[in-house]
């Protein structure tokens, strides 16, 4: 038996981006304390938001967190780019965050759009059933898990 945000590949990669950010936190200069926090909570947030959303029973309520997760996974990126920019860590390192960000909020704008679609809210269209463009079959499943059909 396992939870369902244990289903998501989401919130996987969610729990490769904590670890990723410690890592990088690690590499960082002393003198940046502002920056690691930062990035230490936004990299928390995430995989803690797609939990939460997935305990949610009301499909409007999971695509509120799963929007609250993709945001703080911007806000990673953005925090990457600052570590960039000030030449504070390896840019291969940058580099493979900046992949598993990608990733992850391309599977987290899925995730809330296909919610928002079985709530009626938001700015999905189409019915409950309506398959999001370019969405494996895999990927499908997945949102079945993580926002089940209405009753």
């Amino acid at each position: 038996m396992s939870f369902d945000h244990e289903k998501l590949d989401a919130y996987h990669v969610a729990i490769d981006l904590v670890a990723l950010a410690s890592d990088i936190v690690n590499l960082m200069p002393r003198g940046n304390g502002h920056l690691t926090d930062q990035l230490r909570r936004a990299a928390t947030s995430v995989p803690l938001n797609i939990a939460e959303g997935s305990g949610e029973y009301a499909a409007s309520d999971k695509a509120r967190f799963y929007r609250i997760a993709r945001r703080s996974a911007t806000e990673c990126a953005a925090l990457l780019d600052v570590c960039r920019k000030l030449g504070l860590v390896p840019a291969e390192k940058l580099d493979i965050g900046r992949e598993l960000l990608l990733r992850l909020v391309a599977m987290l704008i899925k995730m809330a759009k296909r919610c928002e679609q079985r709530s009626g809210t938001g700015s999905g269209t189409g019915s409950a059933n309506t398959p999001i463009p370019c969405m494996s079959l895999e990927e499908r499943s997945i949102l079945r898990v993580s926002c089940p059909e209405s009753t």
